[in-house]
């Protein structure tokens, strides 16, 4: 199991390198350069103002040399101010020219400056990350009870009544974009025009004019009922359908083992079969695709946050590619691959314990 996990994780740490390094590379092309030193410096610049804005703020070096000083493992850029020489991205970071060390980047904590909310990245990120993943921890208690229930009661009898119903509402769940879905939970409960709302308030059933909110925000301050239905069950409903098919599938698959006909014969009832026999053994394979729904979500919930307004991360992502914050971007970029890398590992490890009889090779 040790070799295993020095292995995973050094894999882990080569993969990582490689994915940051395609999204530095990107996100420092010359034209995005171009617009960030039009942006900060004013939209009129020359091309030789330009020009001298990116090599005077430090992006105008190699390539590689650049991605090391922002992974911190070679020494930040210089500059001259004051008439001394002076590492310019850490003097940037810590605004304090006696406080700036030789190399100041991710290795040591030091995440950049958004120029977009004109704050720390990382206490930034921080917050937002927070509002995600309480967005994320309601998805799940959501979605993957539903989705297993529905997965288990569709494949526990394959091409019942039931196993049809269930599995069409699973496909077109899993159909449905999160920005139709949205936009039709908006329309239907949350508008005081359209929908059930108004004729709920007209019959006095709701106090006030919508029976949920379409605007998260307030949430950030108080999740209520209201103001966090909506986002919870647009993404949980566009997820669910994917996890209860690969449930029904896999349970399906159970059910036709030799093991499972043996028990029938034996007189033990079909509850007990499901519960005690079939239901371990069907779980490993959704356990897999619900270990990966964590980074979908962290990734994925971009259109719902910024349609439902509610500023976690993924509504940051999109203010950060929208206005060419290239910190911002390269900081959640390594959240969004640390992630995605820690809970494939996490999922390989309850694989094994799932199923012992698979070999760590």
């Amino acid at each position: 199991m040790l070799l295993f996990l020095a292995r995973r994780i050094g894999l882990m740490l080569i993969t990582a390198l490689c994915l940051t390094f395609i999204v530095f590379a990107l996100t420092n092309m010359p034209a995005k350069l171009t617009t960030l030193a039009k942006t900060q410096a004013g939209g009129r610049l020359t091309d030789a103002e330009v020009q001298s804005w990116i090599v005077e703020n430090g992006y105008g070096g190699p390539l590689l040399t650049r991605y090391g000083e922002w992974l911190g493992v070679l020494p930040g850029w210089v500059r001259e101010e004051n008439g001394e020489v002076v590492r310019g991205r850490c003097v940037d970071l810590y605004d304090d020219v006696e406080a700036a060390g030789d190399r100041c980047g991710l290795l040591q904590g030091e995440w950049g400056y958004s120029t977009r909310f004109q704050g720390e990245v990382d206490s930034l990120l921080g917050a937002r990350l927070g509002a995600t993943g309480v967005l994320m921890l309601w998805v799940l208690i959501v979605m993957v009870p539903m989705a297993l229930i529905v997965g288990v009661l569709a494949g526990m009898r394959e091409g019942s009544r039931t196993d049809r119903a269930l599995s069409t509402f699973a496909i077109a769940s899993t159909a449905t974009p999160e920005y139709v879905s949205g936009v039709l939970f908006i329309a239907l409960l949350a508008s005081s025009t359209v929908g059930i709302s108004p004729l709920l308030a007209e019959w006095g059933w709701i106090e006030g004019r919508v029976l949920f909110q379409g605007n998260a925000r307030s949430a950030m301050d108080d999740i209520t009922l209201s103001n966090f239905t909506l986002p919870v069950l647009t993404v949980a409903l566009y997820g669910m359908g994917y996890v209860a098919r690969i449930t029904r599938a896999s349970m399906t698959e159970v059910m036709t083992q030799q093991y499972i006909r043996t028990a029938r014969l034996k007189g033990v009832s079909f509850p007990k079969i499901v519960l005690q026999h079939a239901l371990r053994n069907a779980l490993i394979a959704p356990f897999t695709v619900i270990m990966l729904q964590i980074p979908w979500l962290l990734n994925g919930v971009v259109i719902t946050e910024v349609l439902f307004s509610y500023p976690g991360f993924g509504w940051t992502l999109y203010e950060a590619a929208i206005n060419n914050d290239i910190e911002l971007l390269l900081a959640s970029s390594v959240v969004a691959v640390v992630v995605v890398l820690v809970t494939q590992l996490i999922s390989d490890i309850g694989y094994v314990y799932l199923n012992p009889r698979i070999r760590i090779s």
